[in-house]
């Protein structure tokens, strides 16, 4: 009996052991396991603590960026970019301080704002506007407009050009490199419009519309007195220059506030020119009620007032020959058109 014990005993012992030894191996795989998946854990955490380390870091340099692209956009805010009546594209400034805009100073002052310099012609500049620019430097432009170097020296941070003919020649592109340059096609054309433009360009844009309704306000007045004295009656505006007599239409200067905003009739051959050459042998034509003489210069007038046909037309006749001052009446500006009404209004009301 204690025999077949030992030997089943002997029998069973390597069974034991392997199953101990299974155990054993079990128990390691487990432990590794565990340790494995702690790696794994704090692997997993880890990456995920740089991801949003990293995320972090990327929203704050987005949040600094888009700090420093608002900053940008608010520096810049002020400024726009306008295209001229030439196609130019124009940047104006947020905010302009010295304004070079030559044979424009009646709109810049109407705006309250005073050039660095003005046009003029020799050392003459606008005579009607002296009591408001007698401290402002004149540039001639007698000989053509002043050169860059000499517009260089008063520092402008804007320019504005009234016609095109002034941009001619490579004048605008010598301007614009000295300050952003706006041209006009032609600023006298529509003065009103003109100035509405200026105004806008330069932040003035309620001075603007005020000085037009209150020009239009001295208008009516001053339409409503004439028509008491001079309802259908036609008046002659005649220019006596250098280059020759002429008698001007209403589309500009003196002949569209006489004719288009106080409402005086045109003679016949200016009904659809703008003007027309004056001779004495056309003189007897000119049917007018009232001649206004605009002289520049010496001679010509003379000339032509002292002849027989001159002294036989009816408004001379009559006494109706006002002799005005040429500056306002050829100028470009509601200044220049408020001293045409008042000549208007006195000559024929008193």
């Amino acid at each position: 009996m204690h025999q077949q014990e030992k030997e089943n005993g002997q029998r069973f012992a390597p069974s034991r052991w392997i199953n101990h030894r299974l155990s054993v191996l079990i128990v390691l795989v487990l432990m590794v396991g565990l340790l494995a998946a702690c790696g794994s854990t704090s692997e997993n955490e880890g990456a995920a603590q740089q991801e949003q380390k990293t995320a972090e870091a990327s929203t704050t340099a987005s949040s600094e960026t888009a700090v420093q692209e608002e900053e940008t956009v608010e520096t810049a805010a002020g400024e726009r970019t306008v295209k001229d009546e030439m196609g130019h594209d124009v940047v104006v400034p947020a905010k302009v301080e010295r304004v070079f805009a030559p044979y424009l100073e009646d709109s810049l002052l109407t705006l309250g704002v005073k050039p660095v310099a003005q046009w003029a012609s020799g050392t003459q500049g606008h005579v009607y506007l002296q009591d408001q620019l007698s401290d402002v430097p004149t540039l001639d432009f007698s000989s053509g407009l002043p050169s860059p170097e000499a517009l260089m020296a008063y520092n402008p941070d804007f320019i504005i050009l009234h016609t095109a003919n002034y941009a001619e020649n490579g004048v605008y592109e010598s301007y614009s490199k000295i300050a952003p340059t706006y041209v006009f096609n032609n600023a006298s054309g529509d003065v009103e419009k003109s100035l509405e433009v200026i105004g806008n360009l330069l932040g003035k844009t309620a001075e603007a519309e005020q000085a037009i309704e209150t020009y239009h306000a001295k208008v009516d007045t001053a339409k409503a007195e004439i028509a008491k004295v001079a309802d259908g009656k036609k008046a002659a505006i005649i220019r006596f220059a250098p280059r020759g007599i002429s008698m001007m239409g209403g589309n500009y200067f003196s002949g569209y506030v006489v004719y288009e905003q106080l409402g005086l009739g045109k003679p016949k051959l200016v009904e659809t020119e703008n003007s027309a050459i004056v001779s004495t042998e056309v003189l007897p034509e000119i049917d007018a009620d009232y001649i206004f003489t605009v002289e520049q210069g010496p001679g010509s007038m003379k000339e032509m007032t002292d002849t027989k046909v001159w002294q036989s037309m009816p408004a001379v006749k009559a006494g109706n020959v006002y002799a005005v001052e040429p500056a306002p009446w050829l100028g470009g500006g509601l200044i220049a058109y408020g001293h045409v009404i008042d000549d208007t209004l006195k000559a024929l009301t008193q």
